[in-house]
Formats: structure tokens, C-alpha cells, sequence
């Protein structure tokens, strides 16, 4: 039984009042939208300054790290990296500060990560761009290691893996702000880095090991944002960004 069937079950009038009721919250939600459609800002976001980074249609504002044109062409309102043409789709804006927050779904097995203070765009010798850029994974797992969901890969572990079944939508918060990075997946805190204290190449504040030759608290500040493409279908949507002073 509904709410309103509990309040309006004691007299005759009970389908009246019952649809009465249903009419008006449909009309409140109509004549107050408090969410926009899919990859659309609310008036909200924007007077709070929001940026909406994917329009749902085309592709403009994105090309593969090499600057080509990606061959996946957008999908029933969703961005997906997978055979693009590169290593990453990247967005042609590059930021600093900022909220950055996006909807997404993998296939079964996925494997893939989104990037951000990806600078510069030329990899270095041996490597691939991925090197000069910050990850949150993205995998279809379990875990809350190094490289499950929600974790800044390689380099610090998730608190938890709140990361729902391959098929469904997550939704993703990442703030960057100086030198604190936070991740959220479905409005949960997972991951916190504070970039000032990764002071020796190769090791985290702990002393423990990890695979990068960088200290990262001399890493760009400013950089490109970066959906991978390495191995499975992700699917993103409401991609939206705030700056941060």
C-alpha cells in the first residue's frame, strides 16, 4: 500500500483523493524541475556555474589523446571510449580546480579508469599517456585494492567498493582542489589524496611502494580530463564540471 492510499482510505472518495494527490505532484515536478534530463543542466547548475562537458548528441569538445576524431560515435545519449582510435577520449579544455561529476555503466569484465590532470599529452618514452595523469579505476570487481573501483590507481585503495553490478549506472563525484583529490561513487566518500604529502618518487606517505617514478605532489595541477579505452564497454553520461577557484 502507498502513502497516499494509508491517508486517504477512510471514506468513499479514496480513488479521487488518490489521483488528486498524484496529479499534483506530477504538476509540482513540472512546474519545479529539480533535476534536468539526461545530459542537461538544471537552472540551479546553472546559476551555480556548472559546464556541461557532453551534450548527449555529438562529440563536440571530444578527440582521442592523439587529437583524432574518435570512431565511436555516441550511443543512445551515452559517451563510450572503447576502439575509439587512442588510448583515451579527453575533453579539449584542461582544469585545475574543479567538482566533476558523471554517470556510468560497464559491461561485464570491464577494465577501464577516468582520468584527470593529464598533462602533457605526449607520452613519455615507453609509457603511454596514462603516465601523466591521475586514474580513478573503474573495474569490474569486488575488491578495494589499488586498481578496484573508486580507488586513484596504484596508488591509494578505496575504503569500500560500493560499485554496482556490471549493466546498471553509478554515479561518480571527483573534486580536485589544490591539493586534495576525493573521490565519491553513489554518494559515498571512497577515496581521499592529499597530493602534498606524496613527497618521494615510487612511494607512498606510508613508505609503501607503488609502481610510478613520480613525487606526486610536483604533479601538474592542471590537466586534461580522459575516459580510457582499455578493455570492455563503459558507457557515461551527465557529464557536468564546476570549476573551483
Amino acid at each position: 500500500m502507498r502513502t497516499w492510499d494509508v491517508i486517504f482510505s477512510t471514506g468513499g472518495g479514496t480513488k479521487l483523493h488518490r489521483y488528486t494527490v498524484f496529479a499534483l505532484l506530477v504538476f509540482t515536478a513540472l512546474a519545479h524541475p529539480a533535476f534536468a534530463a539526461d545530459n542537461e543542466l538544471t537552472e540551479q547548475e546553472k546559476r551555480d556555474g556548472w559546464i556541461l562537458l557532453f551534450d548527449g548528441k555529438t562529440l563536440s569538445g571530444w578527440t582521442t589523446n592523439d587529437g583524432q576524431p574518435s570512431a565511436r560515435p555516441v550511443e543512445q545519449g551515452s559517451l563510450n571510449p572503447h576502439r575509439c582510435g587512442g588510448y583515451m577520449l579527453i575533453h579539449e579544455r584542461q582544469w585545475e580546480n574543479f567538482i566533476l561529476t558523471l554517470d556510468f555503466k560497464i559491461s561485464p569484465g570491464c577494465n577501464t579508469g577516468l582520468f584527470f590532470r593529464t598533462a602533457p599529452l605526449k607520452p613519455l618514452p615507453g609509457k603511454d599517456v596514462g603516465y601523466n595523469g591521475l586514474e580513478v579505476a573503474i573495474d569490474d570487481t569486488r575488491g578495494q585494492g589499488f586498481t578496484d573501483t573508486g580507488a586513484i590507481y596504484g596508488l591509494v585503495a578505496a575504503n569500500s567498493n560500493v560499485m554496482r553490478p556490471a549493466g546498471r549506472w553509478n554515479h561518480l563525484v571527483l573534486t580536485c582542489n589544490k591539493n586534495i583529490v576525493e573521490v565519491r561513487l553513489n554518494h559515498r566518500t571512497v577515496t581521499m589524496m592529499d597530493l602534498g604529502m606524496w613527497t618521494e618518487p615510487g612511494q607512498r606517505p606510508n613508505g609503501s611502494p607503488h609502481k610510478f617514478e613520480f613525487a606526486y605532489k610536483d604533479h601538474p595541477r592542471r590537466g586534461y580530463i580522459g575516459l580510457q579505452d582499455h578493455g570492455g564497454e563503459c558507457w557515461y553520461k551527465n557529464i557536468k564540471l564546476q570549476p573551483l577557484k
